[in-house]
């Protein structure tokens, strides 16, 4: 028999088999015990953690031909033995059909499933529809379901799978029964890949198991995946294959987060030279700048949580909800809290979103490895900037009257600045010194009729405000402008200065309306 994949090879046949999926497992059970079937699911999550599988596993249990509670068959789970089970398990069962709905997406294809759909099944109970990548399924084929879904056959079961359930139309939801999937936890994919190595021969340690779990990232299929290359790719040894974890970072192209932790001890002992080579060092050896980014905004993300978490630097507190939030091996949760523990919780958070920014910009930026070094540096810059609230809680506040320290100096203000402060305000009028409809008063109001006399208006009288005298260092940088007071309708010339060197003059002084 061909190759395996260990994706495939190790599919699970039964609902107990299927990791991390015990909500959705349960209730499928339950139901085919109270014999409470739909007639549509929607089964919707991550990539890889299940859902096109519980959906074979489903419809075998549908089709089984012992019942339940049988010798062959003693609960809800399908019974494996019988003709039904082989041909699902096989993919060749006549009335258990699947459908790539990303290739079968337009109308004309639905209204064939809807046809086909009126006939009985051939030989089991049912008739079962799993339509695989539900959402690429356009809109005015999902209208011509909707009546078929709304009233199916007491024959018909229609799955569907799909990664994004918001692009299926609600009217559809609305009648199916719509299930979401978990992604599948650290400590489950760990699990499935030791009793997998065992199985398999391999001989793997933790730290090697660990990393094939981490790098799955939620999904059970990507660490298989990951684990089928690296055993292809490991070196034998008396005719077993041993995995290590520096052969496994080998092979994705990843680099160890000590190098990140010692990043960050660079950043806290403010060395941009030291962050500068360290980042060198790592490019030269052929590591892209957009996977370093992306390591170093888990690692900063995994910074967070454990300061967040209360993790100490020997591990302790990641059991409970720490060990929920950081879904990492106990080593790195203790190399996370040791980075950790050199930041505050704001400068880890800023760290980060410098970090994603790097990370967002690296994508469309040619020079990508100047923009990975300017990311690095701006973390040690960060350090050195003071936050706001530190800034502005050195002020004074209202109605005090002493002076503003600032990182131990007294910052005393300067003589001429006390004497502006401290000087009086002198009253400026507002109102204009001559009409501005002065020159409309002979103006025709109606084309052919008399002119109007307009109201007299008392012209303005111009208000001089009496000089004040101020310190010689105010009157001259005053007088230095180069020009008089500046007023709304002054007509003498600019560069024309005031009459008063020494003092400053009010409102219409310089000849305002003269």
């Amino acid at each position: 028999m061909a190759y395996q994949v260990l994706a495939r090879k190790y599919r699970p046949q039964r609902f107990a088999d299927v990791a991390g999926q015990d909500h959705v497992t349960v209730t499928l059970m339950n139901a085919l015990k109270q014999q409470r079937i739909a007639h549509g699911y929607i089964f919707s999550g991550h990539r890889g953690i299940g859902k096109t599988t519980i959906a074979r596993i489903l419809a075998m249990a549908l089709n089984c031909r012992n019942a339940i509670g049988s010798e062959l068959r003693p609960t809800a789970e399908p019974c494996e033995v019988c003709e039904s089970c082989t041909e699902i398990r096989a993919g060749n069962a006549v009335d258990v059909i699947e459908i790539d709905a990303a290739t079968n997406r337009g109308i004309d294809e639905i209204r064939e499933l809807r046809d086909a759909a009126r006939y009985r099944p051939a030989r089991d109970k049912y008739k079962i529809y799993i339509l695989d990548e539900a959402h690429q399924i356009t809109d005015a084929a999902f209208n011509a379901l909707l009546k078929t879904l709304e009233e199916p056959p007491d024959h018909i079961v229609f799955m569907m799978a799909t990664t994004q359930p918001e692009d299926i139309p609600q009217t559809v939801r609305s009648r199916c029964q719509h299930f979401s999937f978990h992604a599948v936890k650290l400590v489950d994919i760990l699990g499935e890949l030791r009793g997998i190595a065992e199985r398999e021969g391999v001989d793997a340690d933790e730290a090697a198991l660990a990393l094939l779990a981490e790098a799955g990232d939620g999904s059970m299929r990507d660490a298989l995946s990951i684990m089928d290359q690296a055993i292809a790719s490991a070196p034998v040894e008396d005719g077993r294959p041993r995995l290590d974890a520096a052969q496994i970072r080998e092979l994705m192209g990843s680099v160890p987060n000590a190098v990140f932790e010692k990043i960050l001890e660079a950043v806290d002992a403010n060395n941009s030279a030291e962050v500068i080579t360290v980042a060198n060092q790592l490019l030269d050896a052929g590591n892209s700048p957009a996977q370093l980014a992306r390591q170093c905004v888990r690692y900063l993300r995994n910074c967070v949580i454990a300061k967040i978490a209360g993790i100490g630097v020997d591990g302790a507190g990641a059991d409970g909800v720490a060990g929920e939030l950081l879904q990492i091996s106990a080593d790195e949760q203790r190399r996370a809290a040791r980075s950790a523990s050199l930041f505050g919780e704001e400068e880890l958070t800023r760290f980060l979103q410098v970090m994603l920014r790097t990370f967002d910009e690296l994508g469309y930026r040619q020079e990508q490895r100047f923009h990975f070094e300017l990311g690095l540096l701006k973390l040690v810059h960060l350090r050195r900037l003071l936050p706001v609230e530190e800034v502005l809680s050195q002020f004074p506040v209202a109605g005090g009257t002493g002076p503003v320290r600032t990182k131990g100096v007294t910052a005393a203000a300067p003589s001429a600045a006390r004497s502006v402060v401290n000087a009086p305000v002198v009253p400026v009028s507002t109102k204009p010194t001559f009409s501005p409809f002065e020159t409309d008063k002979n103006r025709k109001r109606f084309e052919g009729g008399e002119t109007v006399a307009p109201t007299p208006v008392a012209a303005a009288v111009p208000v001089k405000a009496a000089p004040v005298k101020l310190p010689e260092t105010v009157s001259v940088a005053v007088a230095g402008i180069g020009g008089c007071c500046r007023a709304a309708g002054c007509r003498r010339a600019f560069a024309r200065r005031c009459s008063g060197r020494d003092a400053w003059h009010g409102v219409g002084s310089c000849g305002v309306g003269a």
